[in-house]
């Protein structure tokens, strides 16, 4: 495969004199992504700096390979990519002193500020300053990157890799999961990407009696099989609805959780979703929607709008679940790929035909 090179990128904090290293960049705005050598990061006082060993691709970074609308209106290349990572600290900062060289660590990606209201009201993932890792600075596609230590999460050394570096979007799921009361409940959730995935093996892990998915696509149905949904139906082709009252006795479903971004899922659940429910909304929707807001209020449906992880109580269960063993997500990572071959897992995650995709940055 051929990879081009760029002259070095001195860019979001990578130190000047420190010796160079290969990244997967975002450098011009345009479609694709590049290898290019930048300087290996340099550590701040508050900063530790993490060496690699697994990175996973998140629809965010799609977005940005293909440059569309929301890319070219929030990335300022060149930067270095990537959110989703895990790796051993190799340096800490002077001000850090809960963390010590040789931790494993999962990155969390939104680095908030600490000082605005809602940070001092408990809900910094809401931070009205947050920065992005790949984002608004330097990422994780990298063989190091230097990031505030609030931000590694320590982790179970004897996680394997491969998950450990899924945490940051297993998160939104949890979080998506948990905001709503799952016990014994019958739980539907709209769309299967890697999300959506996780999120069914989270519900049945939180105590959701039954799981029905709905996916378009027979791969990633096939997918959610897998994690354990006991129903996938396909909207393009069949009677959701009838499927999900005749299920539920003619009552629909206790929590329905919206994965798909699509704006037909909005007015199933709103007929699937019982009195009394709960929805939790996380898919982002490209256009604007309309609903039928009478038919949830005059059902008294609780709705959480849900976005990123909550700092830090969503890691702490997730955490958990991972180390109970009531949570196993590993069937939702399809392929683990040498770093160098990115391309291709931006070619099966554009196609569909794959589930989570990680990087091997020790390959």
């Amino acid at each position: 495969m051929h990879l081009a090179w760029v002259s070095v990128y001195h860019v979001g904090g990578l130190g000047i004199l420190a010796l160079p290293m290969k990244a997967i960049c975002k450098t011009q705005p345009d479609v694709g992504l590049e290898v290019c050598e930048v300087a290996e990061p340099t550590c701040g006082v508050q900063d530790v700096i993490i060496r690699v060993v697994r990175a996973s691709i998140c629809g965010t970074d799609l977005h940005i390979y293909h440059w569309d609308a929301w890319a070219r209106s929030r990335l300022k290349p060149p930067v270095v990519v990537g959110h989703e990572f895990c790796g051993y600290v190799e340096a800490v900062g002077e001000g850090v002193s809960h963390l010590r060289v040789g931790d494993f660590v999962a990155a969390e990606s939104h680095i908030v500020c600490g000082h605005c209201v809602p940070c001092r009201l408990g809900q910094a993932h809401v931070c009205l300053n947050t920065r992005i890792l790949g984002v608004d600075v330097n990422g994780g596609f990298a063989p190091y990157v230097a990031i505030p230590a609030a931000n590694a999460q320590r982790t179970d050394p004897t996680l394997p890799p491969e998950v450990a570096t899924v945490q940051e979007p297993l998160g939104n799921a949890v979080h998506a999961v948990s905001a709503a009361d799952v016990r014994g409940a019958t739980v539907l959730i709209t769309g299967c990407g890697a999300i959506g995935l996780f999120s069914i093996a989270v519900a049945k892990a939180l105590g959701a009696t039954r799981v029905i998915a709905t996916e378009v696509r027979p791969y990633r149905a096939e997918l959610a099989l897998r994690m354990g949904a006991d129903m996938v139906l396909d909207p393009t082709r069949d009677d959701v609805l009838s499927h999900i009252l005749r299920t539920t006795d003619g009552l629909g479903v206790d929590v329905a959780l919206e994965m798909s971004g699509h704006p037909s899922a909005i007015e199933l659940i709103t007929h699937a979703i019982r009195p009394g429910g709960e929805i939790s909304l996380l898919g982002l929707f490209g256009q604007p929607v309309t609903t039928d807001l009478n038919a949830l209020i005059f059902k008294g449906v609780h709705i959480h709008a849900i976005v990123g992880r909550r700092l830090y109580h969503t890691w702490e269960l997730m955490q958990h679940l991972l180390q109970s063993g009531k949570l196993d997500v590993r069937p939702a990572i399809t392929h683990v790929l040498p770093w160098c071959e990115y391309e291709q897992a931006f070619e099966l995650l554009t196609s569909g035909q794959a589930g989570k995709i990680v990087l091997n940055w020790e390959a």
